[in-house]
């Protein structure tokens, strides 16, 4: 029967200011208040049942708003199988895993370009300087990588390193900077801007950018100028003890059941704290981040984006090959599955590693949470067909735009 590891045993520090009480979340209607339809909307009842029926994964929340309402929020299934069951409930807190990248890290970079602070044509060894060594190479822009390619999946950096090898190098735990200095030793799988490359390694060098502009770790940042004013009080990095309980637990790791102790091992090296992974949220957190992005940067006459800080985060920017990242979002790549086949070009969203996602269409004003736990207890559940067809009957049941 395997431990269950808390963040309390990874780190002693936990950002304060954390209640446990929830924040404000969207009001709900009935779907047919925002022109949606109840009819079609069951059936997302069935197709997520049979598969937690089928043990695809043990269980989900699955939230979806329109127009700012929320019209269909539920819990499926069970937050943990082992070492006992336990039944899911619509208020749990998930590991973001990848969606921390859009939500904190791009969001914040974001924010330091509004403000002056930040330019996206900055190149990365400005605030690197071990980065220099790319320079001279063949390649695009000026071949120095900039921070847009750090956002876009473009800067050539290959997916992850291995975090065991980088603990052993630089000592369990470690800060960012000296992971970000490992990072640019690196060899690159491409030359800058040529090629998508997925990468962990562009967004942990980003946080270490906000660190070293702000002096506040990305989660710090992000807590002051993101969460708590849009009132997202159940989302952070390490949660707080207090709200252990509610955690749904992830993938058993050395015979420890990880609850609130982030999954992803560059993060976890980290001390929890990460731009790739290390977000906690809720379905009803993020559905006011959501409504935040769909008003254009602003939701209940809190202001966090300029409203063409959105527009250029959610347009491709530029595509490289086949692929279309934003800055930040995904719109049209091999990961943009979560768009299902019906939600058209101008909608984006990410997925996380542990089960997470979320879709948005600014066209039809529509956001689809969607956070299952497909990675509890041996990484073996399967969400990729299950998130299209969920993205397809909401887009369905939309009647009138």
């Amino acid at each position: 029967m395997p431990k269950i590891m808390s963040s309390a045993v990874l780190t002693l520090l936990v950002l304060g200011g954390i209640g446990a009480a929830a924040g404000p979340t969207l009001p709900a209607a009935k779907p047919e208040v925002v022109g949606m339809s109840s009819k079609r909307l069951a059936l997302l009842d069935e197709i997520v049942g049979a598969a937690v029926a089928r043990q695809d994964f043990p269980g989900a929340v699955l939230l979806v708003a329109r127009k700012g309402r929320v019209v269909y929020r539920k819990a499926y299934g069970y937050s943990q199988r082992v070492p006992e069951t336990r039944p899911m409930t619509a208020d749990m807190i998930f590991d973001l895993a990848s969606l921390t990248k859009p939500v904190a890290t791009a969001t914040s970079v974001m924010i330091l370009v509004e403000r002056g602070q930040l330019r996206l044509w900055d190149r990365v060894q400005t605030y690197v300087p071990e980065f220099s060594a790319w320079y001279g190479e063949k390649g695009i822009a000026g071949a120095a990588a900039r921070l847009w390619h750090l956002l876009t999946h473009t800067s050539g950096l290959p997916p992850v390193t291995d975090a065991k090898e980088a603990g052993k190098k630089l000592g369990d735990p470690c800060t960012t900077a000296d992971l970000v200095r490992l990072i640019a030793e690196i060899p690159k799988e491409a030359p800058v801007g040529t090629k998508f490359v997925y990468s962990d390694l562009n967004y942990i060098t980003l946080a270490h950018i906000v660190q070293k502009v702000t002096g506040k770790s990305i989660a710090e940042f992000a807590a002051e100028n993101i969460f708590k004013p849009l009132g997202m009080t159940r989302t952070f990095y390490r949660p707080p003890e207090a709200l252990l309980s509610s955690c749904v637990p992830t993938e058993v790791v050395n015979g420890a059941l990880l609850r609130g102790v982030v999954h992803d091992p560059l993060a976890r090296l980290q001390g929890g704290v990460s731009g790739n992974a290390g977000l906690f949220s809720t379905a009803d957190d993020l559905s006011v981040f959501a409504q935040m992005l769909l008003n254009w940067g602003e939701a209940d006459g809190v202001r966090v984006l300029s409203p063409l800080a959105v527009e250029r985060m959610t347009e491709i920017y530029p595509k490289v090959g086949e692929s279309g990242r934003g800055l930040g979002w995904d719109l049209d790549s091999d990961y943009a599955t979560v768009r299902g086949d019906l939600f058209g070009p101008a909608s984006y969203g990410h997925s996380g590693y542990t089960g997470t996602s979320i879709w948005i269409d600014p066209e039809t004003r529509t956001a689809v949470v969607f956070l299952t736990n497909r990675v509890h207890p041996d990484d073996k559940g399967d969400i990729i067909a299950l998130r299209s067809k969920v993205a397809n009957v909401v887009a369905a049941a939309i009647r009138t735009k």
